[in-house]
């Protein structure tokens, strides 16, 4: 993971350059930003009994809109369509628990992250799989293939055979499809789905972002319970960023400098555990 202080100060210099040049080409002045969000996944984002977006994501980039001098206007979009709807510009930005991949940033940009944290699985509190999947790690860094070979031979012993829950188009889909690629995966438009499948039954663990996951897992308390080592690095990408167009080189730039300044100031601390219980910051 990135350094808080290398972040800051690449930005320093960074976001400096990519103004100077976004002027010198004639940018758009920004005085409303619309920002995308799914309102379907809590904590980072969610959607109140009003309809209205909420969530760690809304309050922060709430919060960088005013660093950046503009007006925030947020927009609920389905996760499956939310980058097709960014390069049609239905809206400006992304954030929406986008993880920042190398896939990803083939067909668009991204901010420095914002946060981040591990993916893991959940299963039945009854179920063989609760220990199972216990195996020995509590962190697997999937840049480190040495290491995490061992681990990932045990996880795919342990779900031959068996089925596993994922948010579609998610990097824990990448994450089956080049790790676990015999063990039968099952999507879903959204993560609590994969939660109610699970809960009834209908497949054996489901496999998503930590705070996500707790949070499907506390929704039924006693039902089902979080296992296995967290899972960091390698396809499970570089942390949380706003997704933004590749014409947006200016926009990018102010986004950097303002995500810059709320990690060095503690805001997105601050926020994080409001909402998380835990720092998500990207300082390790």
């Amino acid at each position: 993971m990135c350094s808080l202080k290398k972040i800051v100060s690449a930005l320093a210099l960074g976001a400096m350059m990519a103004v100077a040049a976004a002027g010198a080409a004639g940018a758009k002045e920004w005085k409303t930003v619309r920002i995308a969000s799914e309102g379907a996944y809590p904590p980072w984002n969610a959607t109140d009994t009003s309809g209205k977006l909420t969530g760690f994501e809304v309050d922060l980039g709430n919060d960088l809109c005013k660093r950046m001098k503009v007006t925030c206007e947020f927009v609920a979009q389905d996760w499956d369509g939310i980058i097709p709807a960014l390069q049609q510009g239905k809206y400006d930005a992304i954030m929406s628990a986008m993880t920042i991949t190398d896939e990803r940033k083939k067909v668009i940009d991204f901010s420095v992250p914002y946060g981040t944290e591990p993916s893991v699985f959940a299963v039945l509190t009854d179920s063989p799989l609760a220990k199972a999947l216990n195996l020995g790690a509590d962190r697997v860094d999937l840049n480190d293939q040495g290491k995490a070979k061992a681990t990932l031979d045990k996880l795919a012993a342990a779900l031959k055979g068996k089925s596993v829950g994922v948010q579609v188009s998610t990097i824990q889909a990448d994450f089956m499809d080049k790790h676990l690629p015999k063990v039968t995966m099952r999507t879903y438009d959204k993560i609590d789905n994969a939660g109610i499948d699970l809960a009834s039954g209908r497949v054996d663990a489901m496999l998503g972002d930590r705070s996500v996951v707790e949070a499907v897992v506390k929704a039924t308390p006693g039902k089902m319970v979080v296992v296995g080592p967290n899972f960091i690095g390698g396809v499970i990408g570089e942390g949380m960023g706003v997704g933004l167009r590749k014409d947006s080189a200016d926009l990018k730039a102010m986004f950097d400098k303002a995500i810059a300044e709320a990690l060095k100031d503690g805001t997105v601390k601050k926020l994080s555990t409001q909402h998380f219980g835990y720092d998500i910051s990207p300082t390790k």
